[in-house]
């Protein structure tokens, strides 16, 4: 692992999470690229989210607590894949959610910003956030 690339991505999470737990659109707008997919499986089945669509769903919930910890990183010129758990705790529609997933965040380095264009997420293997700690 490169040592370089993962504290940069454990940077850029850590700034993604405080910009979802506080709401910040303009934030998140800045970090989430105009291309930007969500992709992912949970109980409901599999799932792919818009930009767009991923923005208006996040004003719709209200998040109590996300932690996350980088487990690997990958950096190839301006391309950087980070492999995250995240376990986060919000109310979403009218009802609580707790989850533990990994993420496979892809970042582009486009117009001197770094940004997410792609997220996978997927449930988390049993007991992989037991001791997860945050960024």
């Amino acid at each position: 692992m490169a040592e370089p690339s993962c504290a940069l991505i454990e940077g850029l999470e850590r700034e993604w999470r405080d910009a979802l737990c506080s709401k910040n659109m303009e934030r998140l707008q800045a970090l989430v690229h105009k291309d930007f997919v969500l992709i992912g499986t949970r109980s409901t089945g599999p799932f792919m989210m818009s930009r767009g669509e991923w923005l208006d769903a996040i004003q719709r919930r209200d998040v109590f607590e996300i932690d996350v910890e980088v487990q690997d990183a990958t950096a190839i010129k301006d391309l950087m894949i980070g492999t995250v758990h995240a376990r986060w705790r919000l109310k979403y529609l009218g009802r609580m959610i707790e989850d533990c997933v990994v993420l496979t965040d892809v970042w582009v380095n486009d117009d001197g910003r770094w940004q997410a264009i792609r997220r996978h997420s997927t449930p988390a293997p049993a007991g992989a956030c037991l001791d997860l700690k945050g960024a």
